[in-house]
C-alpha cells in the first residue's frame, strides 16, 4: 500500500497567490532538497528549523525561499519532511517541482502524506478522516466537531468499549484450553452488564449522526407555504440583502433559491420556494412540484402563513399536509403589524410544532426566528465535549458491532459453548477495529484517501 519513494505536491492551494508551499516525505527528502537549495548544508541542520537561501537548476536561480526542515520521526508523518516556501507563481512552482522529481522525488497521490501518517502509527483512521473534515469544514460546529475527532475524542470512546470487550474475549479464549475441565474464566453477568453499557454507548453514537452529518453538510431549511406569504421578503430579511424578487403578484418564484446561513456557528441551507397552490401554468406547476420534493428532502421546515388573507381552517389545513413526523416544524405567522395578535389564539397546533409570530416586511421579531430556527434543529445536543459520528462508514461500523454484540447477548440468555461467543465478539472487536484501523483492508484505505485533496 505504501511505498519507499519520497514523495512531493504542492500544499497550498492551486493558482497564483503570494506564497506556495512545496512539500516532500520521505527518507530522502532532506538529501533531494539540499541537491537544489543553494544555502546551508540541509544535511546538518536541526529538526523544526528554518532556512533561507535559492532554488537553483543548475546555475539558473528558479526562485528565493524559506525551506522548514522536519526530521523523522519529528513531522506530521513520522518520515523526513521538507517544506519549501516559495512565491506563488504557478510557472515557479511547477518549476520546483519538476526539478525535485527530476532528482528522484515522486509526485505524491490524494490523501497520501495524511496516508502515511496513519500507517506510520501518527494517526489512527477515524483522525484521518476528521483531517479530510477539518480541511472542508465550512462553519464553527463543523470545524468543532472535526477537531474533536482529529484530537481523538471518537477514538478515545470506542477504545475504552475495545479494552473492555478483549478482557472477556481473552477469558473466554482460556477457557478453550481447560475445556475439558469444565470451568468459567469469564462472567457471564458483568459480560451481559458490560453488553448493556457498550449498546447504551453505540446507541448514542449512532443517534449523534443525524445532527453531525447535518452539521458537516449544512442543515436543509426549507421555507414554504401559499403565494404572497412573504417568503422572499423572509430570505431577504434572513440574509440580510435582496436575493430573492419580492412582488404583489402571486407565483412570482417559480424555481427554488438556495442560500447559506449562518447561525450560532451552524450552516443552514436556506431553501426559497414556490408558493404552494393549484398551479395556472406549466411553468408553476413544475415550481410547486420542486417546493414538494424539497420539503421532503428537508430536515427544517419553516412554513410561513399570512395572518391577514387566510382563515384558521386554511392554516390548520396546510400544516396538516406538511407536517411529517421525523422533520422539525416552525410554524411563522408573519404580516402581524397589519394583524392582531388577538387572530392567533385559536390556532391549535400539534405539540412538536414550533410557532413564532414575525413581520418579514419590517424586519420584526426575525432575529428571534433565527434563534428559534438554531434551537429547533440543534438545541442544546452540542458541546465541546460531546463526541458526534459524521462519517457514514463509521456508522455502518457501530451498527455492526451492535449485531455483533446482539448475538453474544442471545448466546448469554440460551446458553452456548465459549467458542461461539468468543466468535461474536471477535466479531464485535473486528467491526470497533474497522473504525479506529485496527482493521483495515488496501481497498478500504484507497477509498478513504483517494477523496483527499493532493498535498494533504
Amino acid at each position: 500500500m505504501i511505498s519507499n519513494d519520497t514523495i512531493v505536491a504542492l500544499s497550498t492551494p492551486p493558482g497564483a497567490g503570494a506564497i506556495g508551499v512545496i512539500r516532500l516525505s520521505g527518507k530522502d527528502a532532506i538529501t533531494i532538497t539540499n541537491a537544489i537549495f543553494s544555502g546551508k548544508d540541509l544535511l546538518k541542520q536541526d529538526s523544526h528549523t528554518l532556512h533561507f537561501g535559492l532554488i537553483k537548476d543548475g546555475d539558473t536561480v528558479i526562485d528565493e525561499v524559506v525551506v522548514s526542515l522536519f526530521v523523522a520521526p519529528k513531522s506530521y508523518t513520522k518520515e523526513n519532511v521538507v517544506e519549501i516556501s516559495c512565491h506563488g507563481s504557478n510557472y515557479i512552482i511547477q518549476q520546483i517541482i519538476s526539478l525535485l522529481i527530476r532528482k528522484g522525488a515522486s509526485a505524491a497521490k490524494p490523501g497520501e502524506f495524511t496516508l502515511r501518517a496513519f500507517l506510520n502509527g501518527s494517526l489512527d483512521l477515524s483522525q484521518a478522516e476528521a483531517v479530510a473534515d477539518l480541511i472542508s469544514s465550512d462553519s464553527q460546529a463543523a470545524h468543532n466537531v472535526a477537531m474533536n475527532q482529529l484530537r481523538g475524542g471518537f477514538s478515545n470512546e470506542l477504545n475504552v468499549l475495545r479494552e473492555q470487550l478483549i478482557h472477556f474475549a481473552s477469558m473466554i479464549e482460556l477457557e478453550l484450553d481447560f475445556s475439558e475441565e469444565d470451568v468459567e474464566f469469564a462472567n457471564r453477568d458483568q459480560l451481559q452488564d458490560l453488553i448493556n453499557k457498550i449498546t447504551v454507548v453505540l446507541n448514542k453514537l449512532i443517534r449523534s449522526f443525524e445532527l453531525g452529518n447535518v452539521i458537516k453538510e449544512g442543515i436543509n431549511t426549507v421555507i414554504a407555504g401559499r403565494p404572497n406569504a412573504g417568503k422572499s421578503t423572509l430570505l431577504n430579511a434572513l440574509l440580510n440583502e435582496d436575493r430573492a424578487i419580492v412582488s404583489d403578484i402571486a407565483g412570482t418564484t417559480r424555481d427554488t433559491i438556495e442560500e447559506l446561513l449562518n447561525i450560532n456557528g451552524i450552516n443552514f441551507r436556506l431553501i426559497d420556494t414556490a408558493g404552494i397552490r393549484e398551479a395556472t401554468d406549466t411553468i408553476e406547476a413544475i415550481g410547486v412540484e420542486k417546493t414538494m420534493q424539497k420539503i421532503n428532502q428537508s430536515a427544517v421546515l419553516v412554513y410561513l402563513f399570512d395572518v391577514v388573507n387566510l382563515t384558521i381552517d386554511q392554516i390548520k389545513d396546510d400544516i396538516a399536509s406538511l407536517h411529517k413526523p421525523g422533520l422539525t416544524f416552525i410554524a411563522v405567522a408573519n404580516k402581524i403589524d397589519l394583524s392582531s395578535e388577538e387572530v392567533l389564539k385559536s390556532l391549535d397546533l400539534p405539540s412538536d410544532v414550533h410557532f413564532i409570530a414575525i413581520s418579514a416586511k419590517e424586519n420584526e421579531k426575525v432575529e428571534e426566528l433565527k434563534q428559534l430556527v438554531y434551537d429547533a434543529a440543534v438545541g442544546d445536543q452540542l458541546s465541546a465535549n460531546h463526541t458526534m459520528v459524521t462519517n457514514i462508514r463509521h456508522v455502518e461500523a457501530l451498527q455492526r458491532t451492535q449485531d455483533a454484540l446482539r448475538s453474544v447477548s442471545n448466546g448469554l440468555e440460551n446458553p452456548v459453548t465459549s467458542d461461539f461467543l468468543a466468535m461474536d465478539i471477535k466479531q464485535a472487536l473486528h467491526y470497533l477495529g474497522e473504525i479506529t484501523g485496527q482493521v483495515t483492508t488496501d481497498d478500504l484505505l484507497e477509498n478513504i484517501f483517494s477523496k483527499f485533496c493532493i498535498g494533504k
